[in-house]
């Protein structure tokens, strides 16, 4: 399905092949023993036990071919984190000196973890040059458009990145799974897409394609967070209450995206995206890969001595203006 070509040997941080899954059917019938003698130990019907380790057991089998990892620590994330995003200020800075523009599109079902993707590209760079587009929903004048209109308007001029929070990739997956799209229109979609990506590239964009790809419990899991947590409930829109059940349709609709607008020019990249924290690090790592930026030589800046002219005391009347009231 992708034009992405495995990982060899020679890919692997440590030279060794990476490590192959085991059998399904393997997997389960060690997973449906455990669970036998689970059963015994707790009380718990065995029979039940056993299907639940059942349905488990491919997930587990499938974590061993990603790479299913201990929990990062805190210390360890801010570290990494504060690296990879030097290595952005200098991307930032090549952009800007090199006139490039770049294209970032994240696509995924809700909850997989975009905004906070987003939100660590940002902290540390200018909005003036990283700039983010979440479109919503078009209104009567943006129906007139032509689709790719609205989307073009928001591409990046020179020296800009922009990071598009959902793209025009919606046809192929909510308004494809909502209904939104005659289904014509969305096979027109997909057969043009490619042609109109290599158009971008052609013209010297730098595109980049990225998939978060969350699980089905991971994903039941951030939206019910959403429903009771006040800080999250704004993510939680009627829309994605409508789309939580048709998870199989928006597998369906992935699938066929990923198939049909994979290609040499843009390539899709999936970023799993289960734990946060590991998805943030490896997605900004493979962004600045992407990329072929170089740090940019600046001279050391040297302030300059403050003057004495016009001196005065300057300190403010506290009593003569109004102050926000000090709480903390």
């Amino acid at each position: 399905m992708m034009t992405a070509q495995p990982q060899t040997a020679a890919d692997k941080p440590n030279g060794t092949a990476a490590p192959k899954a085991k059998p399904i059917k393997k997997a389960v019938g060690k997973a449906a023993k455990a669970a036998k003698t689970t059963g015994k130990l707790t009380g718990k019907a065995p029979g039940k036990v056993v299907r639940k380790a059942i349905t488990k057991a491919p997930r587990k089998a499938a974590d061993k071919v990603i790479g299913k990892h201990e929990k990062l620590s805190r210390k360890v994330y801010e570290k990494e984190l504060t690296k990879l995003q030097v290595k952005l200020c200098h991307l930032q800075e090549w952009v800007k000196a090199s006139g490039a523009r770049v294209i970032i599109v994240l696509e995924g079902r809700d909850t997989a973890g975009k905004s906070g993707f987003i939100r660590v590209l940002k902290e540390r760079v200018s909005p003036r040059v990283f700039r983010v587009v979440a479109l919503g929903s078009p209104g009567d004048d943006k129906r007139q458009k032509l689709f790719l209109q609205r989307y073009v308007e928001q591409f990046p001029v020179a020296g800009e990145i922009v990071i598009f929070d959902r793209s025009w990739y919606n046809r192929a997956g909510v308004e494809r799974v909502m209904g939104y799209t005659p289904e014509k229109q969305v096979k027109q979609f997909l057969e043009q897409v490619p042609k109109f990506e290599t158009w971008l590239t052609e013209a010297g964009i730098i595109l980049i394609k990225l998939w978060l790809e969350i699980g089905k419990d991971e994903q039941e899991r951030r939206f019910r967070a959403r429903v009771h947590d006040p800080l999250r409930q704004w993510k939680l829109s009627p829309m994605d209450v409508k789309s939580y059940s048709k998870w199989y349709d928006y597998s369906r609709a992935r699938d066929e995206m990923l198939a049909a607008t994979d290609h040499a020019a843009a390539p899709w990249f999936v970023l799993p995206s289960d734990d946060k924290k590991r998805a943030r690090l490896n997605g900004t790592r493979h962004i600045l890969s992407r990329i072929p930026y170089h740090p940019i030589k600046h001279e050391t800046v040297e302030l300059p001595k403050r003057g004495n002219k016009h001196r005065y005391d300057d300190g403010l009347d506290l009593a003569s203006v109004k102050l926000v009231d000090q709480h903390y």
